[in-house]
């Protein structure tokens, strides 16, 4: 039976294993129906393999639910993860693993080619399967091979993709009329005017915003660099953190977080409403990830010298 233990919010079962040794293991999941189901699929297999030598098999769609949920408060881009499951799902779903090959992942990319997916997409998709097919082997030790190992398109040399002022007050407008998303156009003025990483952004608790020094501090725990900096903060992006803070007195007062829903709750996911607002700005070819060039852009632009923009960007080099 599922049993619950003081280090950890998942329910555990205790079970028999092939090799007859008698097991703890985490089922990862906090629904107790599920942590039954678990718990009896497991014994299942134990049985079968020591019994017959059955090896158990393992499906597509259960690899991604269980990586999922054992990486999902850990994982650096969830909204990232979510999206390249949703383009996988429909070609591999029902796959079993055991039986998965190169084959097949070759498949998957001329599949997205003819949909005129570019490489740098396919290749997202591709190392979020990998990874998965990864994390299975070492820390559940599941008996599968990656056969997406060493698959990769080659890319053209990066695309570099920056906003002219202009365009850039007419995507903050639009954004501004973005109903589900109150957010998205304080997320755009901060990145625009920080140079700040998607991530350091949502991720951004109030603790770390000094508005009377007029500066935001990143631990290296925060940064994609592992090095902690601290990012200056010019009237764009003081007003971007004073719309925050009226948003927080107004529905969540106890709220950590910078970007947060009405309930509190960090903002994992702005994706669909950054590319709605992008759309009706007629703006093309634009990611949010092109915030960030812009800054840097804008920076040169106004004669900055590359060494303090690198600093600024938080990158060692130039």
């Amino acid at each position: 039976m599922p049993y619950r233990r003081k280090d950890s919010p998942y329910w555990w079962v205790k079970y028999t294993d092939a090799s007859g040794k008698r097991t703890d293991r985490s089922t990862g999941t906090t629904d107790r129906r599920e942590a039954q189901a678990l718990e009896a699929k497991w014994r299942l297999e134990a049985h079968q393999l020591r019994q017959w030598g059955v090896q158990p098999e393992h499906s597509f769609d259960e690899l991604m639910l269980a990586y999922l949920k054992a990486t999902s408060d850990t994982m650096r881009d969830p909204e990232r993860a979510t999206y390249a499951i949703q383009r996988l799902r429909p070609f591999f779903t029902g796959r079993v693993l055991e039986r998965l090959r190169r084959s097949d992942v070759s498949a998957y990319i001329e599949r997205r080619k003819a949909d005129r997916v570019g490489p740098y997409t396919v290749n997202r998709e591709l190392d979020l399967l990998s990874a998965a097919i990864n994390y299975a082997r070492k820390h559940w030790e599941w008996d599968i091979q990656n056969p997406v190992s060493g698959m990769s398109l080659r890319q053209p040399e990066g695309r570099l993709r920056w906003l002219s002022r202009a365009e850039a007050d007419v995507l903050i407008r639009e954004a501004e009329k973005e109903p589900k998303s109150p957010h998205l156009a304080d997320f755009i003025r901060l990145a625009l005017n920080t140079g700040c990483r998607k991530n350091e952004l949502l991720k951004l608790s109030w603790d770390r915003v000094d508005l009377k020094a007029n500066v935001l501090r990143l631990e290296g725990e925060h940064t994609k660099s592992g090095k902690r900096r601290a990012v200056p903060l010019n009237d764009e992006a003081r007003r971007a953190f004073l719309n925050r803070a009226r948003f927080r007195a107004e529905h969540c007062p106890d709220s950590d977080w910078v970007f947060a829903h009405r309930n509190g709750k960090r903002i994992r996911f702005m994706q669909n409403g950054f590319q709605a607002a992008c759309t009706r700005a007629k703006i093309k070819d634009f990611r949010v990830h092109d915030l960030r060039h812009t800054f840097a852009s804008w920076l040169v632009q106004g004669g900055v010298p590359l060494l303090e923009v690198a600093k600024l960007l938080g990158h060692s080099t130039i």
